[in-house]
């Protein structure tokens, strides 16, 4: 197994959070279940952890910010300590729901509809924040959940208090509305795999990116409908299942999406973009890295320790005569582009992209030569 190409592109905070909601499902089922008697406040333990840290590396962010003034004069750190300040927002407001459930499950003393304000608060926060994240590229997975349930929460808040008798299959309709466009991406990706399974125009690395998304999909799409169906019968008395038993499917969906944060792709790839449309593939016959530095490129020999922090993956030239949003640029780099263009991919007469042809810089064929 390639360790190093499993963790490549490894989320460890993804990775906490689906861990964190992991155990707290298996504590929740056993609570319910009556397996185990602690206090909720006990039974909440792994979401603590998990709104402590959010602070904690929100308080260290914060602090690194205010004492380094260089950050502010550049665009793409100010976009992600933004960034992080939203983040922090929503976590906070959830964790005060958080509180509010514990609290009101121990003295059951006033309306749910007071304990579910935090979420009332969040979600136009979050659709906010989905509108300032697609502007500059960010991830919203937390805000467009929790902007798209807004409804749900409240028909959740009316039936607590028994203001609305509604059975729990009828409030639940905004969840369901929510799992058809869930199930569409599925038949999405299974469609698209199936096509790309039976075009011979299709690379392979392709065709199993497609079928790791479809069957990733599918392994967390339906259980996780499994779940609340079973859920919703259960609250509804349909069914005599325990907790345990309910809780299973979600804990492989939960367990699937732990999967899904470390990387499937191995081996070393160089990133080659045009303007903003970037091309991946990957450099097998290479056995250096080419990376851009501020000052010149550098070949790195196979098995030399991690880049520094400020370097990146060298950004291949666009080809000789191509014109993109910076045209002087492109121009000026067409005659360099004479040497490293077979870094790029060529189109054949079809209109594909053949595989490149892999030619070392000067400074790397030295480099090989002396190796």
């Amino acid at each position: 197994m390639n360790l190093r190409g499993l963790f490549q592109d490894f989320n460890p905070s993804k990775f906490l959070i689906y861990s964190c909601l992991l155990l707290f499902s298996v504590l929740l089922a056993l609570r319910l279940d009556g397996v185990i008697h602690w206090s909720y406040w006990a039974v909440f333990t792994p979401i603590w952890i998990w709104k402590l840290l959010v602070i904690i590396g929100a308080s260290v962010g914060t602090a690194v910010w205010a004492h380094n003034p260089q950050y502010r004069a550049e665009g793409e750190t100010c976009v992600e300590f933004k960034a992080m300040l939203i983040a922090v927002g929503l976590h906070v407001l959830l964790l005060m729901f958080e509180v509010l459930v514990c609290d009101r499950v121990a003295r059951g003393a006033y309306f749910w509809l007071l304990v579910f304000m935090p979420l009332f608060f969040v979600s136009p926060v979050s659709v906010a924040a989905c509108v300032w994240g697609f502007r500059h590229d960010r991830s919203l997975e937390l805000e467009v959940l929790c902007s798209v349930n807004i409804l749900q929460f409240i028909f959740i808040a009316l039936k607590l208090d028994k203001i609305i008798n509604w059975p729990w299959l009828v409030v639940c309709v905004p969840l369901w509305i929510l799992m058809s466009f869930l199930c569409l991406v599925v038949l999405y990706y299974i469609i698209w795999s199936v096509l790309f399974l039976r075009s011979i125009d299709i690379i392979a690395e392709q065709r199993r990116t497609h079928i790791t998304m479809a069957i990733s999909w599918m392994t967390i799409v339906v259980p996780l409908l499994t779940f609340e169906i079973l859920l919703v019968h259960k609250l509804d008395g349909h069914n005599s299942l325990s907790f345990v038993c309910v809780f299973v499917p979600l804990w492989l969906s939960l367990l699937t999406l732990m999967a899904t944060t470390f990387g499937h792709k191995g081996g070393n790839h160089c990133k080659a973009a045009s303007t903003r449309r970037v091309c991946v593939f990957p450099s097998t016959s290479l056995t250096h890295r080419v990376v851009r530095n501020p000052q010149r490129l550098l070949p790195l020999p196979a098995g030399a320790p991690p880049l520094p922090a400020g370097v990146r993956q060298r950004v291949v030239r666009p080809p000789a005569g191509q014109r993109g949003p910076r045209g002087g640029r492109a121009r000026r780099a067409g005659a360099a582009g004479a040497q490293d263009g077979a870094h790029l991919p060529q189109e054949d007469g079809r209109g594909h992209h053949a595989k490149p042809r892999e030619v070392l810089c000067p400074a790397a064929q030295a480099l090989h030569r002396h190796a």
